[in-house]
């Protein structure tokens, strides 16, 4: 259980009435829990309501079948607002060390604010039979669906079952855990040996990734602020799944590279970072938005990318001809690899959207290819678990495109595929869920 401080039954009211609204707009399809929470936080109880919020969405199937237990009738369409508010105390009730008597009443006093004065019994109802009968409820939720026993999407939770038959269950509960606080060392200023000594002369306690010579561990999350030489560039935040990439993409000095779908920057600075120092990249995104978070991140580390706001699909918009002699290409895709750092996708998405997405991974690669010169290398990689958006895709690539060629990638970790190779979601201290597949493209 997390423990919080409450400073206020009042301020409690209005964080559980904020947390219910940002739920009913992902389960509406409207905005990311990161954004919605984004306009909160001056609020004096944010951290209860980012916890709040994040362990509702990874919790939300569970604790949908729990209420669903509780209730004698199904909640009309209308009244999600009074089903999400329930929900968030469900998960206060069962996840927090909060005082029973303040969710309750608050709760409760919540449906104001609803202006569903009506609904005062019924949540009083709800929740004080949950505090009755916790026990048996908790073991009805046990024997349930498996999805809404694991906390997944029906569609979801089947497609892992049958993609992926050994290694469900370690899928399921690895995804569902809070995810770990990862650095990426910069080898180009230190040492991964000599960055766990200042962390450790810093009072944080942290453990050596197994996957990469840059990945750290922190045993506890803490701002960045507080990581030493994190402001000169001596390491930056990144997944340790993510940090596989210079290897993959076999760099070489004074190459041409492009990093297409870049934003946040943490590939593209990451690459800079190697000791290809002649290294000329180009790093493109969709918006001035998104290469301002790249520009902020190459502006702390010391490094220069040629920054381009443009659809990588869209060759007339950007591209002037001149071919790259590797190109990462991290496609748009589901994320469902990387549930654990974002629980609302289990919300967002949805089995159609595989579908469409998988359409702008196909031309992005066929575009792209035209990018890269004879001999040249493509990585192609995604934070997705499906099959559809990562094997299936390289397959349709290969079958329809006589220059490429694929060549597995021999390591140690991950699972190999038909063409490419996958990575799970790991435990506490492991790397995200994560896709990676290289094509080189036949001299002519």
């Amino acid at each position: 259980m997390l423990y919080l401080t409450v400073d206020s039954q009042n301020r409690m009211s209005n964080s559980r009435a904020i947390v219910a609204k940002i739920l009913c707009s992902l389960l509406k399809d409207r905005g990311s829990l990161n954004t919605l929470l984004g306009n909160h936080k001056d609020h004096a109880e944010f951290g209860l309501i980012q916890e709040s919020s994040y362990g509702c969405c990874r919790w939300y199937f569970a604790l949908e079948c729990l209420l669903g237990q509780l209730l004698n009738k199904p909640l009309k369409k209308q009244d999600l607002d009074i089903k999400c508010l329930m929900i968030c105390a469900l998960y206060q009730l069962r996840e927090l060390e909060v005082a029973e008597y303040a969710v309750i009443n608050e709760s409760v006093s919540a449906t104001q604010i609803f202006k569903k004065p009506w609904a005062k019994g019924l949540v009083n109802a709800v929740l004080r039979g949950y505090q009755r009968n916790k026990e048996a409820l908790e073991q009805a939720l046990t024997a349930s669906q498996p999805n809404e026993n694991q906390a997944f999407p029906s569609w979801l939770e089947s497609e892992i079952v049958q993609q992926w038959p050994k290694q469900a269950l370690s899928v399921f509960q690895n995804s569902n855990r809070r995810p770990p606080m990862t650095l990426r060392v910069n080898l180009a200023k230190n040492s991964r040996e000599q960055y766990l000594e200042l962390l450790a002369a810093a009072g944080i306690t942290a453990t050596a990734g197994g996957l990469t010579n840059s990945a750290v561990y922190l045993d506890k999350p803490a701002p960045v602020t507080n990581l030493p030489g994190f402001a000169e560039g001596k390491v930056s935040v990144q997944d340790e799944a993510s940090q596989l990439v210079p290897s993959l993409l076999q760099l070489e000095t004074a190459q041409q590279i492009l990093d297409a779908c870049a934003a946040p920057g943490g590939k593209s600075c990451h690459i800079l970072e190697s000791e290809h120092s002649h290294t000329k990249l180009t790093s493109i995104d969709t918006s001035e938005s998104k290469l301002e978070r790249i520009r902020e991140n190459l502006e702390r580390l010391g490094l220069e990318s040629n920054l381009v706001a443009a659809d990588a699909g869209e060759l007339e918009t950007w591209w002037d001809g001149n071919q790259f002699d590797r190109i990462l290409l991290d496609a748009p895709c589901s994320a469902t690899g990387v549930i654990r750092r974002h629980p609302d996708i289990k919300l967002l998405r949805k089995p159609e959207q595989i579908k469409s997405v998988g359409e702008v991974q196909s031309v992005l690669l066929s575009k792209l290819w035209t990018c890269l010169r004879p001999g040249g290398l493509l990585l192609y990689t995604t934070c997705s678990l499906l099959r559809q958006e990562n094997e299936e895709a390289i397959k349709r690539f290969l079958d329809s495109t006589d220059s490429a060629k694929y060549e597995a990638i021999s390591a140690d970790w991950g699972v190999e595929c038909a063409f490419g190779r996958q990575l799970l979601p790991g435990t506490s201290s492991g790397p995200d869920g994560f896709f990676y597949a290289v094509l080189r493209k036949k001299s002519v």
